[in-house]
């Protein structure tokens, strides 16, 4: 399967994805209990691999390495730490110069959009996206894929969008459609008019 880039996110009815600064991806607004989690779990296990803004990245490289043994942690949780870090990653970052746990830096000394074009056309499979900053960047480029979106009952009514600073009109194409325990649902989208790999 050629590789596809898959922007996965927790949002919010009004597709914010944090309501303050600072939140880190763990707002109380979202109800991600053990089913939910599990299914996280189903979802990072099938991508081949995943790329990451250097924000998602360091509050994921901040808990997930050590929950994996950490035995006052539910197993769902120790699965997805090591999940995390099992899986090979890419950290696109202008700022960092080296990462462990199977990561590569990209984006320092040039052209990343550019650079994530190559991953994705030698890459098999699906390869998950985590950051607005990155996400934005694929989909003015015309590499973003799909859009899986665990979207919560809730209206923020002010925070960060899921997009940055898109203007224009981006068909979609519904793919799957499920719900879960407190009224999260997601929401898998092809993203029409997204560049074949080259």
């Amino acid at each position: 399967m050629p590789g596809r880039f898959v922007y996965w996110m927790n949002v919010s009815v009004d597709m914010m994805i944090e309501s303050a600064p600072g939140e880190n991806g763990g707002g109380d607004w979202m109800r991600i209990g053990e089913s939910l989690h599990r299914e996280f779990n189903a979802r990072a296990r099938a991508l081949s691999q995943m790329v990451q803004g250097r924000k998602v990245y360091e509050i994921m490289e901040a808990f997930w390495p050590d929950a994996r043994d950490d035995a006052s942690l539910p197993d769902f949780l120790r699965e997805y730490g090591g999940i995390w870090t099992s899986t090979p990653k890419v950290l696109v970052s202008r700022t960092r110069v080296d990462a462990g746990y199977d990561t590569r830096v990209m984006g320092r000394d040039g052209d990343a959009v550019a650079a994530l074009a190559e991953l994705r056309a030698r890459a098999d499979g699906d390869i998950g996206v985590g950051g607005a900053t990155v996400a934005s960047q694929l989909l003015r480029a015309g590499l973003l894929d799909e859009l899986m979106l665990f979207v919560h009952p809730v209206v923020l009514g002010t925070g960060r969008p899921l997009f940055d600073d898109h203007d224009a009109p981006v068909d979609l194409d519904l793919l799957e459609h499920q719900s879960y325990d407190g009224g999260v649902t997601l929401h898998r989208y092809a993203v029409r008019g997204a560049r074949p790999p080259a």
